[in-house]
This record gives C-alpha cells, structure tokens and sequence, in this order.
C-alpha cells in the first residue's frame, strides 16, 4: 500500500528541500542540527509518514538519522529510479525545490517497502570498504606509472607512493577486521562466505559491507541487487539476449573474481565452467554463470547459517 501523506528530501550541503504530498507543500531549512529537529516536527505535524531521500551523498546522513530516530519510515532510493520518474512524468526543468516535489510524488506512488537505512556501524563499515578499494585502485596506478618510468628518482618517488599506499591499506584492513570481530553476527557470517570456494577475506568483506541483504532474501532478488541477473532484452521478431545490467558494481566485481578463482580451484565448479564453455559460452559468460551460483549459494548459507559442504544434498544449488 502506497503512504497517505508522503514526504520528498533533496538533500545539499547548506540546505534541505523538502516537498509534501499531495499537499504540494514545498518549504527549505538549513542542514543544521536545530533545524533539522524543526523539520521531524514539521513533517510529523503534517501527517508524514512516509520520507524518501535518493542515496547519494554524505549530505543527508544526519538527517535520515533524525527521522528514523523519530520512527517514520524512510527509505533511500538509487537517483536513476528518481530520473526515470521525472522522464515518466515529461519533465525537463530540475532545480532543488522541484526535485524535492518530484521525490515527494515518487514517495506516494511507490509500492514496495522502502530499502532500510543501514545503521550507524554498517556506514562505517561500508565506509571502511570503500575506503580499501580506493587504496588499492591508487596502488594498481601508481605500480602501472612505475612501469612507464625511466628516471631513478621518478622511479623511486613511486615505489615510496605504493609502499606508503601499501600501509595505509594493511591499517584499514586491520580496522575492518576489528569491527567485525567484535559483532557475534557478522563474524559467523564472515566464517560462513569464506568457507565457498572462491570467497576470501576481501570478497567477504565486500558482501557483508555493501550486500547486506544477503540471507534476508530470494535469489532472484540477491542476483538482481548483485548485477549478476540476466534481464531479457526482445522487440518484434528478433530473437533477443538476456544480459547482466544494474546492481551494484562492486559486488559484481568482488564475486567476478571470486567465481574465476573458483572455476580453476574447485573441481565442482570447475566442471560447471568447463560445461558452459562447451556449450558454446564465452569464457566471460561462464564465468558470470559460477559468480552466480556463487552468490545463490552464499544466500542460501547464510540464511540457514550453515558452512559451505559439497557433500551436503541441499547445497547442490543451481542458479
């Protein structure tokens, strides 16, 4: 059911717009605290229940704390669902105010539940990963500038960029792994996805900070999430293609490279890239194909909390 009173935040650094519906009420407070707790009561005297913001942006963390602090049902939306919407309606013209009407619009209209908000340690955990990954793309830069060099003291300013680099990714590693030793629930859900074959600590990690909705889900929904789900695209007379799009782009990539490990490492799945090959299947399809079941059967795993067995009858999944 779709809320009867709904509220649309566009979220900057210096400002909140906020929209009503379908009131159409439209009004803008600072990003500050006192006026953001002016804002709950605004919203809660209007009869909102339901707020929407696109997520994006560190801007509106403090206030997505204040209304779930305040228990409305917020919900934070990827901004190419908000696009579409403008797009569906025939809108050209985007400022603030009339993005904060048109999330207001899209609040009311939609269906489903709205995405919980992560809480507090899932965004510094997600943070943490983030963080790594930045690391190590800037160290895999720095390695392919040591390459093209040919100066010694060129050379030498790269292998001390890459080993400080190198540093200050072992301190967030450290830090990662602190945080989830000390949450009971996410240790055993660490111990249950590096127990797949494929799945290392990295790969673990990824899923646990940006996937958090692995268990909690069917595995359509988590292969969609993923980017791993194969979506039909067919017009007229032409025979079609079903191909990955969407999801989250670093999930996919962690368990691209997990399913590669686990096509050379694991005899199982090993045989399942061998037999898509054979079929006809580009190397890259296959591959996609074990990140896949992969994936499944991490769902499935950590939604009955058991370990990984191949010799187990109800792990015998196949995506």
């Amino acid at each position: 059911m779709t809320a009867a009173c709904a509220a649309g935040i566009d979220a900057g650094k210096v400002y909140l717009d906020v929209g009503i519906e379908p009131s159409g009420r439209r009004f803008r407070v600072r990003n500050a605290a006192d006026d953001i707790g002016r804002l709950v009561e605004r919203l809660r005297g209007a009869g909102v229940r339901r707020v929407i913001l696109e997520a994006i942006g560190p801007y509106a963390r403090a206030v997505v704390g204040a209304l779930v602090t305040a228990d409305f049902e917020v919900g934070l939306v990827n901004p190419r669902r908000i696009k579409g919407f403008r797009e569906a309606e025939g809108k050209r013209a985007k400022t603030d105010r009339l993005d904060a009407g048109l999330i207001a619009r899209f609040a009311l209209r939609m269906t489903e539940t709205p995405r919980p908000v992560p809480t507090a340690d899932q965004q510094a955990l997600k943070a943490l990963a983030t963080r790594r990954r930045q690391l190590v793309e800037m160290i895999a830069m720095e390695k392919t500038r040591l390459k093209q060099v040919a100066d010694a003291l060129l050379a030498d300013s790269h292998r001390t960029a890459i080993a400080a680099l190198a540093a200050e990714r072992k301190r967030v590693e450290a830090e990662i792994a602190a945080r989830l030793a000390t949450d009971a629930a996410l240790t055993r859900r660490y111990a249950i996805l590096v127990s797949l074959p494929g799945l290392g600590p990295h790969v673990a990690t990824t899923l646990i900070a940006d996937l958090p909705e692995l268990g909690s889900t069917d595995r359509r929904a988590i292969a969609s999430l993923a980017g791993l789900a194969p979506h039909p695209t067919q017009s007229g007379i032409s025979p079609g293609r079903n191909q990955i799009a969407g999801g989250r782009p670093c999930v996919r990539a962690a368990l691209y490279m997990a399913g590669l490990v686990a096509c050379r490492c694991d005899p199982r799945f090993r045989a399942d890239y061998q037999a898509a090959r054979a079929s006809g299947k580009p190397a890259k399809v296959a591959i996609i194909a074990v990140a896949r079941k992969l994936l499944v059967l991490a769902n499935a795993l950590v939604k009955h909390d058991s370990l990984y067995d191949p010799n187990h009858p109800s792990q015998q999944l196949d995506p």
